[in-house]
């Protein structure tokens, strides 16, 4: 009697941390925000589907390319992107908390990857030129921009025409972007899906930006 009656507390207690879990994915998935400095250990735990392999195979990046990653948080990624550009392409790091950038700064140079330049700014309003970038990627971002179609708009306006922008997602992150929706949106703006590599919890998938009138005229 008395086991049953621990049995039948454990699992009470069990029952009330995966309410507390679920409430607390639900109230973070409504407030969209970036993950804290505070918890970037968690950021830099293993991927076993959204692998850094993966995302240069869909994302394709070539030696002197100018890459954009909005949201590099630790730089999971971004070491591995540098070095597939060189030696003299860029990437172009954008992070919105100064924490984060500033390990990015000291990893990358610990690491010996001098073509990365990390910057603090919001996906929302970017500090750069239009037409500026070959490709763009971004990896258990979008879901936190609180307003995810005005970084769509900056994303579109500074890679080129024809350019290539990355989404890689992935469960259990609360702010997940299921494919199809980020397929539907993209592709009411114009963009055309080309690839797409992983499963249903976790993938990731290239689009490639319309070519506008502004880049057709200039070849003419």
């Amino acid at each position: 009697m008395r086991f049953r009656r621990r049995s039948g507390a454990v699992v009470a207690l069990l029952g009330l941390a995966a309410l507390a879990g679920v409430a607390y994915a639900l109230r973070w998935r409504s407030n969209p925000s970036p993950c804290p400095y505070a918890q970037r250990h968690a950021i830099d735990l293993p991927r076993p589907v959204i692998t850094r392999s993966r995302l240069c195979d869909v994302l394709d990046p070539r030696p002197g390319e100018r890459v954009l990653e909005v949201g590099p948080g630790t730089g999971y990624y971004t070491g591995t992107v540098a070095r597939a550009i060189e030696p003299s392409g860029t990437v172009h790091a954008a992070d919105v908390q100064s924490e984060m950038v500033a390990h990015l700064r000291t990893r990358m140079r610990r690491e010996g990857i001098s073509n990365v330049e990390p910057i603090r700014a919001d996906g929302r309003s970017l500090p750069y030129e239009t037409d500026g970038f070959d490709a763009a990627y971004l990896v258990l971002v979008l879901g936190e921009i609180p307003d995810q179609e005005r970084a769509l708009d900056e994303l579109e306006r500074v890679v080129k025409p024809g350019g290539r922008l990355v989404v890689g997602e992935s469960l259990p992150d609360p702010h997940f972007v299921g494919f199809e929706r980020l397929r539907r949106g993209l592709e009411r703006r114009g963009l055309t899906f080309e690839t797409r590599v992983g499963t249903r919890a976790g993938y990731f998938a290239r689009f490639e930006l319309p070519v506008s009138e502004r880049a057709t005229t200039a070849t003419e």
